[in-house]
This record gives structure tokens, sequence and C-alpha cells, in this order.
């Protein structure tokens, strides 16, 4: 069974591109998704981070408290490499266990996407990487429209903090290009097909 990955910056859309192949039958790990299910279910994770972090990490209620996470890391780099790397493992952990599951149903292929790929090393838990590439005004314009409660400022802050794309696609084993000229769904089926090919 091959592990294929999915990155790209944010606005790429590389969760269009999931849904996509999702659609088609393809088993796929949301690494963001899962990484928040892992921070309020994971015993061990949840500890180290309440140590790290403080007590307000959680709420009473027993729910990660992400505004006060947030606030505290994100324009601290030293805070936000060790939630990062207090994260990730256990991330790396809960995706193992599922592609287990994944690979004794007897899929050909399944798909992780995560933002971090690179940044996280968890590229080194895949067999192939597929970058989507959107051109920057069209990643910003995207993002605006998504996220009303972001200005330009932070959108350019988050992505400053991320691979450039450049790297991204030259690390990549396949760029598909979302940039709203050429259709994706037919680079998309064309994948499918390579990776549903007995290698």
């Amino acid at each position: 069974m091959l592990r294929i990955g999915i990155t790209g910056g944010i606005g790429s859309g590389k969760s269009i591109v999931s849904r996509l192949f999702q659609a088609l039958g393809v088993p796929t790990y949301d690494a963001d998704t899962r990484a928040r299910w892992v921070m309020e279910n994971d015993t061990e994770l949840r500890q180290q981070l309440s140590a790290a972090f403080g007590s307000d990490t959680y709420d009473p209620a027993g729910r990660l408290n992400r505004s006060v996470l947030a606030g505290t890391v994100f324009q601290n780099p030293a805070l936000l490499a060790r939630l990062n790397a207090l994260v990730h493992p256990h991330v790396g952990r809960d995706f193992e266990r599922w592609a287990m599951a994944q690979q004794h149903a007897g899929y050909p292929y399944i798909l992780k996407e995560a933002a971090l790929l690179f940044e996280a090393g968890s590229y080194k838990q895949l067999d192939r990487i597929i970058t989507v590439f959107a051109p920057l005004p069209v990643r910003q314009a995207r993002v605006l429209r998504r996220d009303p409660h972001r200005s330009a400022a932070d959108v350019q802050a988050i992505m400053a903090k991320q691979m450039s794309e450049k790297e991204k696609m030259s690390r990549a084993d396949y760029v598909l290009t979302n940039d709203e000229a050429q259709p994706l769904l037919p680079q998309v089926l064309a994948l499918h097909a390579t990776f549903s090919t007995p290698q």
C-alpha cells in the first residue's frame, strides 16, 4: 500500500485536492484535524502541553483552549518550535495506527494531508509527496475570502512561517496546479490512476 502525502501553502487548495481523492474512495488522514483530536484526547500529550504552556491550555471542561495557546506561541518561534516538538510525534503515532488499519482493509493507497509535511519531518513516513501549487496572489485572495477575520498582514505572516512554494515543489514527487485556470480534476484523476495501478 502506497502512502501519499499532500501538502501546499495556505490557500493553495490542498484540502480541495484531498476531498477530490476522498470522493474517489481514497482513505485520507487530515493531520491538522487529527492533531486537534490528539491534543484533546492523548493523556500524555495533555500533561506535556499543560506543563509546557500553563494550566489554561485547557478550559475547565477539558477542551483545548486553542485561542490562548495560539496567542502564546504564534509570535514566539521558540515556543512554536516547542509546541510542534511535543505534538508532532504523537500525531505521527496516530497516523501509523490509522495507516495500519487501512492496509489491513486492502486499499492500494492512502493519503495524508498536512500543511507542515516537510517542516514536521512526517514526509519520512510516506512514499510519495504531492504539492499543490497556486500563485501567491490567488492564495492570498482565497484565504481572505475564506477567513474574513484575517487581514492581509495576518495572511502574509502565516505564509512567512511556511516553507516557500519553490522549496515544496522541488521536494515533491508530483505538483498539482490549482491556479483557477487549469482544471484540477483531470490532474487528480491522472494521479489516482497512477497510484491505483499495482507497483
